[in-house]
Protein backbone atom coordinates (compact mmCIF):
# COMPACT_ATOMS: atom_id res chain seq x y z
CA UNK A 1 0.00 0.00 0.00
CA UNK A 2 1.53 3.31 -1.02
CA UNK A 3 -1.07 5.71 0.40
CA UNK A 4 -1.33 7.35 -3.00
CA UNK A 5 2.35 8.29 -3.10
CA UNK A 6 3.62 7.68 -6.61
CA UNK A 7 7.25 6.93 -5.78
CA UNK A 8 6.78 4.88 -2.63
CA UNK A 9 9.74 2.56 -2.05
CA UNK A 10 11.90 4.19 -4.71
CA UNK A 11 15.21 6.03 -4.38
CA UNK A 12 16.02 9.34 -6.06
CA UNK A 13 19.17 11.40 -6.49
CA UNK A 14 18.74 15.16 -6.89
CA UNK A 15 21.79 17.23 -7.75
CA UNK A 16 21.95 20.91 -6.95
CA UNK A 17 19.53 20.12 -4.14
CA UNK A 18 20.41 22.95 -1.78
CA UNK A 19 18.56 25.85 -3.39
CA UNK A 20 16.02 26.79 -6.04
CA UNK A 21 14.66 24.06 -8.29
CA UNK A 22 16.78 21.37 -6.67
CA UNK A 23 15.63 22.27 -3.16
CA UNK A 24 11.98 22.15 -4.19
CA UNK A 25 12.46 18.97 -6.18
CA UNK A 26 14.13 17.03 -3.37
CA UNK A 27 11.14 17.81 -1.16
CA UNK A 28 8.71 16.90 -3.94
CA UNK A 29 10.34 13.52 -4.49
CA UNK A 30 10.26 12.86 -0.75
CA UNK A 31 6.58 13.79 -0.49
CA UNK A 32 5.85 11.19 -3.16
CA UNK A 33 7.53 8.53 -1.03
CA UNK A 34 11.05 8.40 -2.46
CA UNK A 35 14.12 8.24 -0.29
CA UNK A 36 16.25 11.08 -1.55
CA UNK A 37 19.99 11.71 -1.84
CA UNK A 38 20.69 15.45 -1.90
CA UNK A 39 23.80 16.40 -3.86
CA UNK A 40 25.71 19.67 -4.09
CA UNK A 41 29.03 21.37 -3.54
CA UNK A 42 27.97 23.30 -0.42
CA UNK A 43 26.91 21.11 2.49
CA UNK A 44 25.11 23.69 4.63
CA UNK A 45 22.04 24.21 2.38
CA UNK A 46 21.90 20.47 1.68
CA UNK A 47 21.71 19.66 5.38
CA UNK A 48 19.05 22.34 5.91
CA UNK A 49 16.91 20.86 3.14
CA UNK A 50 17.48 17.31 4.39
CA UNK A 51 16.34 18.39 7.85
CA UNK A 52 13.15 19.84 6.37
CA UNK A 53 12.48 16.59 4.53
CA UNK A 54 12.97 14.56 7.71
CA UNK A 55 10.65 16.90 9.60
CA UNK A 56 7.98 16.06 7.03
CA UNK A 57 8.57 12.34 7.61
CA UNK A 58 10.84 11.63 4.66
CA UNK A 59 14.26 10.00 4.39
CA UNK A 60 17.18 12.06 3.12
CA UNK A 61 20.88 11.54 2.61
CA UNK A 62 23.41 14.34 2.03
CA UNK A 63 26.35 13.68 -0.28
CA UNK A 64 28.64 16.61 -0.99
CA UNK A 65 30.27 16.46 -4.38
CA UNK A 66 31.14 18.19 -7.62
CA UNK A 67 29.23 16.63 -10.52
CA UNK A 68 31.88 17.75 -12.99
CA UNK A 69 34.40 15.36 -11.40
CA UNK A 70 34.24 11.73 -12.48
CA UNK A 71 35.28 10.35 -9.09
CA UNK A 72 32.63 12.44 -7.33
CA UNK A 73 29.94 11.30 -9.77
CA UNK A 74 30.77 7.65 -9.14
CA UNK A 75 30.90 8.23 -5.37
CA UNK A 76 27.52 9.99 -5.36
CA UNK A 77 25.82 7.00 -6.94
CA UNK A 78 27.76 4.40 -4.95
CA UNK A 79 27.02 6.12 -1.63
CA UNK A 80 23.32 6.37 -2.47
CA UNK A 81 23.03 2.70 -3.44
CA UNK A 82 25.03 1.63 -0.40
CA UNK A 83 22.72 3.59 1.91
CA UNK A 84 19.34 2.90 0.30
CA UNK A 85 19.96 -0.35 -1.57
CA UNK A 86 18.87 0.78 -5.03
CA UNK A 87 18.48 3.70 -7.44
CA UNK A 88 15.32 4.44 -9.41
CA UNK A 89 15.35 8.16 -10.25
CA UNK A 90 18.04 10.68 -11.07
CA UNK A 91 17.37 14.39 -11.44
CA UNK A 92 20.46 16.08 -12.88
CA UNK A 93 19.56 19.60 -11.83
CA UNK A 94 22.91 21.09 -10.81
CA UNK A 95 23.93 23.91 -13.10
CA UNK A 96 25.34 27.40 -13.25
CA UNK A 97 24.56 30.54 -15.17
CA UNK A 98 28.25 31.26 -15.28
CA UNK A 99 30.11 34.39 -16.26
CA UNK A 100 28.51 35.10 -19.60
CA UNK A 101 28.74 38.08 -21.87
CA UNK A 102 29.32 38.80 -25.54
CA UNK A 103 31.56 36.17 -27.05
CA UNK A 104 34.27 38.70 -27.88
CA UNK A 105 34.58 39.51 -24.17
CA UNK A 106 34.02 36.06 -22.69
CA UNK A 107 36.87 34.27 -20.99
CA UNK A 108 37.73 30.76 -22.18
CA UNK A 109 37.82 29.47 -18.61
CA UNK A 110 34.26 30.68 -18.06
CA UNK A 111 33.12 28.75 -21.13
CA UNK A 112 34.93 25.63 -19.92
CA UNK A 113 33.24 25.90 -16.52
CA UNK A 114 29.78 26.14 -18.10
CA UNK A 115 30.37 23.03 -20.20
CA UNK A 116 31.93 21.14 -17.29
CA UNK A 117 29.06 21.67 -14.87
CA UNK A 118 26.03 22.00 -17.16
CA UNK A 119 26.87 19.31 -19.72
CA UNK A 120 29.73 17.11 -18.61
CA UNK A 121 28.30 16.89 -15.09
CA UNK A 122 24.96 15.36 -16.14
CA UNK A 123 26.83 13.05 -18.51
CA UNK A 124 29.09 11.81 -15.73
CA UNK A 125 26.32 11.29 -13.18
CA UNK A 126 24.07 9.65 -15.78
CA UNK A 127 26.89 7.27 -16.71
CA UNK A 128 27.41 6.36 -13.06
CA UNK A 129 23.68 5.95 -12.51
CA UNK A 130 23.21 3.69 -15.53
CA UNK A 131 26.11 1.53 -14.39
CA UNK A 132 24.06 0.87 -11.25
CA UNK A 133 20.55 0.84 -12.74
CA UNK A 134 21.09 -1.44 -15.74
CA UNK A 135 22.44 -4.45 -13.78
CA UNK A 136 19.72 -4.00 -11.14
CA UNK A 137 17.14 -4.73 -13.83
CA UNK A 138 14.19 -2.76 -12.46
CA UNK A 139 14.19 0.15 -14.90
CA UNK A 140 14.12 3.75 -13.80
CA UNK A 141 14.03 7.33 -14.98
CA UNK A 142 16.52 10.14 -15.47
CA UNK A 143 15.66 13.83 -15.84
CA UNK A 144 17.98 16.74 -16.63
CA UNK A 145 17.44 20.46 -16.19
CA UNK A 146 18.01 22.05 -19.59
CA UNK A 147 16.68 25.52 -20.49
CA UNK A 148 14.49 27.40 -22.93
CA UNK A 149 17.81 28.96 -23.98
CA UNK A 150 18.82 25.69 -25.60
CA UNK A 151 16.73 26.79 -28.58
CA UNK A 152 16.30 30.52 -27.86
CA UNK A 153 18.92 33.14 -27.12
CA UNK A 154 19.71 36.43 -25.51
CA UNK A 155 22.87 38.48 -25.87
CA UNK A 156 25.66 37.02 -23.76
CA UNK A 157 24.40 33.44 -23.49
CA UNK A 158 26.50 31.69 -26.13
CA UNK A 159 28.24 29.46 -23.57
CA UNK A 160 25.17 28.79 -21.45
CA UNK A 161 22.98 28.07 -24.48
CA UNK A 162 25.60 25.72 -25.90
CA UNK A 163 25.77 23.76 -22.64
CA UNK A 164 22.00 23.30 -22.53
CA UNK A 165 21.62 22.51 -26.24
CA UNK A 166 24.20 19.79 -25.69
CA UNK A 167 21.92 18.25 -23.06
CA UNK A 168 19.01 18.21 -25.50
CA UNK A 169 21.12 16.34 -28.06
CA UNK A 170 22.68 14.01 -25.51
CA UNK A 171 19.48 12.49 -24.20
CA UNK A 172 18.35 11.21 -27.58
CA UNK A 173 21.31 8.86 -27.85
CA UNK A 174 21.04 7.80 -24.21
CA UNK A 175 17.31 7.14 -24.59
CA UNK A 176 18.12 4.61 -27.33
CA UNK A 177 20.79 2.96 -25.20
CA UNK A 178 18.80 2.86 -21.97
CA UNK A 179 15.36 2.10 -23.40
CA UNK A 180 15.88 -1.67 -23.77
CA UNK A 181 16.58 -1.77 -20.04
CA UNK A 182 13.33 -0.01 -19.17
CA UNK A 183 15.12 3.23 -18.29
CA UNK A 184 13.79 6.54 -19.59
CA UNK A 185 15.61 9.88 -19.89
CA UNK A 186 14.09 13.29 -20.53
CA UNK A 187 14.88 16.97 -20.12
CA UNK A 188 12.91 19.77 -18.57
CA UNK A 189 13.53 23.09 -20.31
CA UNK A 190 12.42 25.74 -17.81
CA UNK A 191 11.52 29.24 -18.85
CA UNK A 192 12.05 32.13 -16.45
CA UNK A 193 11.95 30.72 -12.91
CA UNK A 194 12.04 32.73 -9.69
CA UNK A 195 15.24 31.26 -8.24
CA UNK A 196 18.35 32.77 -6.63
CA UNK A 197 19.91 32.73 -10.10
CA UNK A 198 17.17 35.05 -11.39
CA UNK A 199 17.09 37.21 -8.28
CA UNK A 200 20.80 37.91 -8.75
CA UNK A 201 19.77 40.19 -11.63
CA UNK A 202 17.52 42.27 -9.36
CA UNK A 203 13.79 42.15 -8.71
CA UNK A 204 13.08 44.93 -11.21
CA UNK A 205 13.51 42.55 -14.14
CA UNK A 206 10.71 40.24 -12.98
CA UNK A 207 7.58 42.29 -13.93
CA UNK A 208 8.50 42.67 -17.63
CA UNK A 209 9.45 38.99 -17.85
CA UNK A 210 6.17 37.99 -16.21
CA UNK A 211 4.24 40.20 -18.63
CA UNK A 212 5.71 38.35 -21.60
CA UNK A 213 4.49 34.93 -20.44
CA UNK A 214 1.07 33.73 -21.57
CA UNK A 215 0.23 32.89 -17.95
CA UNK A 216 1.29 36.35 -16.76
CA UNK A 217 3.90 35.27 -14.24
CA UNK A 218 7.37 33.84 -13.92
CA UNK A 219 7.67 30.25 -12.80
CA UNK A 220 8.36 28.91 -9.34
CA UNK A 221 10.78 26.12 -8.39
CA UNK A 222 7.74 24.02 -7.53
CA UNK A 223 6.44 24.37 -11.10
CA UNK A 224 9.56 22.54 -12.29
CA UNK A 225 9.78 20.14 -9.35
CA UNK A 226 6.31 18.76 -10.03
CA UNK A 227 7.21 18.04 -13.66
CA UNK A 228 10.46 16.36 -12.62
CA UNK A 229 8.54 14.06 -10.31
CA UNK A 230 5.92 13.31 -12.96
CA UNK A 231 8.59 12.32 -15.47
CA UNK A 232 9.85 9.74 -12.97
CA UNK A 233 6.42 8.20 -12.29
CA UNK A 234 4.56 5.45 -14.07
CA UNK A 235 2.29 8.14 -15.52
CA UNK A 236 5.15 9.12 -17.87
CA UNK A 237 6.03 5.52 -18.74
CA UNK A 238 5.95 6.10 -22.53
CA UNK A 239 7.90 9.37 -22.52
CA UNK A 240 11.62 9.23 -23.30
CA UNK A 241 14.21 11.18 -25.25
CA UNK A 242 12.15 14.37 -24.99
CA UNK A 243 12.98 17.96 -24.04
CA UNK A 244 9.86 19.36 -22.40
CA UNK A 245 9.45 23.14 -22.43
CA UNK A 246 7.95 24.34 -19.13
CA UNK A 247 7.80 28.11 -19.47
CA UNK A 248 4.24 29.35 -18.96
CA UNK A 249 4.08 30.35 -22.60
CA UNK A 250 7.08 32.69 -22.34
CA UNK A 251 8.57 31.61 -25.67
CA UNK A 252 5.39 31.59 -27.76
CA UNK A 253 6.41 33.61 -30.83
CA UNK A 254 4.56 36.66 -32.01
CA UNK A 255 3.76 40.18 -30.80
CA UNK A 256 2.65 40.78 -27.24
Amino acid sequence: MNNGRRLEGQVAIVTGAGTGIGEASARAFAREGARVALIGRREEPLHANAAAIRTEGGEALVVAGDVSRSDDAERIVATTVERFGRLDCLFNNAGIQGKGGPIVDMDEAAFDELIAINLKGPWLVTRAALRAMVPAGHGGAIVNTSSFLSTAATVGTSGYSASKAGLDAMIRAIALEAGPHGIRINNINPGVIHTPMLRAHGDDIIPPLAARAALGRVGTPEDIADVAVWLCTEEARFVTGQSLLVDGGFTIPGPR
